[in-house]
């Protein structure tokens, strides 16, 4: 007897962890991680290969969510980079103050 698993088990969001991000359930790798590694020009099988806690279908699962909901998705990845961008000119000015 085969096991069939419901994909809508497989993501979730957690409030107070990855700032509510949608991530694969039990692995707290996020949507955006994949998605990331994705829209790089890794398909889905090189994406299980790197992440080997996550099946092909844990990955399928997050591309799924991220085609049904891209606006999202897409806000959360450009919230992310303008952290990164703030934090790296704050550290920069921070170290060229301090030496």
């Amino acid at each position: 007897m085969t096991t069939t698993i419901d994909i809508g088990t497989l993501i979730t969001t957690t409030p107070g962890l990855h700032n509510g991000c949608p991530h694969i359930i039990g692995k707290g790798i996020t949507v955006r991680r994949i998605v990331t590694w994705y829209k790089r020009g890794l398909n889905s099988e090189e994406i299980a290969d790197r992440l080997a806690t996550l099946s092909l279908a844990e990955v399928y699962a997050a591309l799924a969510y991220y085609h049904a909901n891209t606006e999202a998705i897409e806000a959360d990845i450009a919230a992310e980079a303008a952290e990164a961008d703030r934090l790296e000119k704050l550290y920069s000015t921070n170290a060229r103050v301090s030496s």
